[in-house]
């Protein structure tokens, strides 16, 4: 199996042409970060793998932990896992500090500051909130897990459905590894299948596909009124440094801004400095997730520039915040608001260790989970007789960002839209997507519901509108369209 080193992400990323004023230089100065943003990373993965995944060694270092270059291997090596206190503590003492994440129940695995040890993790948020009542073991889904074999409905081809599965499974890269795969049509489970070792409980990361549960969130608070997409975001989002609240060019920044990943502000996250600066100091390396989205100057006017950034997500995430107002309350929220409501019971929203959610990358969930999840879009925001998100939220996040008008409009709000060069699968399908292959899939002309769960690694490529392309095979638009 091919491993990437973070030096040798580094020596990719950091060409003459891809480093702001460097001309012809080679020298990594960001390399003492990335090694120990490298050691959070995998004290992260691997803590959640064991603690909130309930995986094997094995199964994490062979997949978690397989587009790194790990410290040790499951035998051991230079890492500590305390499965008394389900931590894990990652390298030895000495220029490069220990790396620490220790799990905390309702929210999973939360990164340490190099700073602290085992003896802190009591200081670490928690999540109090009892579990969802019922036995999901003896209730039909999508309460529950009990799916009921009602057969393909009529205009459903089964061996075009296989062959969907099966190219989804079988891929011709390595580097493509699924998970798990389920296809909804209105509300019914068609086709579920699962990699060995992998079943309906086994939660992994989604990555960026947390986005679009932090878009959700959002949306539910500017269906009440308490947030404005097209406001400024609320007053106090500006850090202590800026002076002025009312004089700040950043005041002007709106949610939409934020949403479409086009406020403007400095990008921290790409341009050669992942796992360098930015949001990696908060994912992996135990920073303010909050402090970090807020203390960026502005680059140019919002909404001008599409660039994709943790920190746009989490200045909306902080922005869900400041709208509730109170900490245990907005702890509350996810829970009390949307995942208890879909019965995703084994969905856990992980925060930083100021108790501040990390929705742009940090959720651990299930493929059924986020098959419920999808399902709330496909019905068009209705869960049962119950109106959670409104249709002109919907439609918002399935509105290209305008950023996007000349390279495609594949973009909306923390959603991903089928780009305009793409004719073989329908406009109006659009997708969450995160990092190693997680990825919701909403078709609404076919009533759809596409889920895919992957630990990819290496290059990746997966693509989640070919995957679309080929659940599409199986489906008779005639059939779809008259029920």
């Amino acid at each position: 199996m091919k491993r990437l080193t973070f030096a040798a992400i580094a020596l990719v990323l950091l060409s003459p042409a891809a480093v702001h004023g460097q001309r012809g230089g080679s020298y990594d100065y960001f390399a003492p970060q990335r090694e120990m943003i490298q050691r959070g990373v995998q004290a992260i993965l691997q803590c959640n793998g064991l603690f909130t995944g309930d995986r094997t060694p094995e199964q994490v270092f062979d997949q978690e932990l397989a587009y790194l270059d790990p410290v040790g291997t499951a035998e051991g090596g230079d890492y500590v896992v305390d499965r008394e206190r389900r931590a894990v503590a990652i390298g030895a003492p000495g220029a490069i500090p220990v790396m620490r994440a220790a799990f905390r129940d309702g929210i999973g695995c939360v990164i340490m500051a190099p700073d602290q040890t085992f003896d802190d993790i009591a200081e670490l948020p928690i999540q109090t909130a009892p579990p969802l009542a019922g036995d999901p073991s003896g209730m039909a889904w999508p309460d529950g897990d009990i799916v009921a074999d009602m057969g393909l409905p009529a205009g459903v081809d089964p061996v075009a459905l296989q062959a969907a599965s099966d190219w989804t499974f079988e891929r011709e890269s390595e580097e493509q590894v699924t998970l798990s795969f389920i296809v909804v049509q209105d509300g019914q489970i068609l086709h579920e299948r699962y990699a060995p070792g992998v079943n309906t409980v086994t939660k992994t990361r989604t990555w960026s596909t947390a986005k679009s549960i932090a878009s959700t969130l959002i949306g539910m608070l500017v269906d009440e009124g308490r947030l404005d997409l097209d406001a400024p975001l609320p007053f106090g989002w500006l850090p202590e440094n800026a002076g002025s609240q009312e004089t700040d060019p950043r005041r002007h920044i709106t949610l939409r801004h934020a949403l479409n990943m086009s406020s403007g502000l400095y990008p921290v996250d790409s341009w050669g400095m992942e796992y360098a600066t930015g949001s990696g100091f908060s994912y992996w390396a135990g920073a303010s997730s909050v402090e970090g989205a807020r203390n960026r100057s502005l680059m140019r006017e919002p909404g001008t520039f599409w660039d994709y950034e943790n920190y746009d997500t989490l200045l909306g995430v902080y922005a869900m915040k400041l709208a509730i107002g109170d900490p245990q309350a907005y702890l509350e929220f996810p829970r009390e608001r949307l995942l208890d409501k879909l019965g995703m019971r084994n969905t856990f929203l992980s925060t930083d260790r100021f108790g501040d959610f990390i929705l742009s990358s940090q959720v651990y969930t299930t493929a059924r989970d986020l098959a419920r999840f999808g399902m709330l879009y496909a019905q068009n925001g209705m869960w049962k007789d119950e109106r959670l998100l409104s249709e002109e939220w919907i439609e918002f996040v399935r509105t290209p960002a305008p950023a996007t008008s000349e390279s495609g409009n594949f973009y909306g709000g923390q959603w991903w839209l089928v780009p305009d060069d793409r004719t073989d699968v329908p406009s109006d399908a659009y997708s969450t997507a995160g990092n190693r292959g997680q990825y919701v899939v909403v078709v609404p002309s076919h009533d759809l519901v596409i889920v895919r769960r992957g630990l990819d690694y290496g290059r990746q490529g997966f693509s989640q509108w070919d995957m679309t392309r080929e659940v599409l095979k199986a489906f008779d638009p005639v059939a779809t369209n008259n029920r």
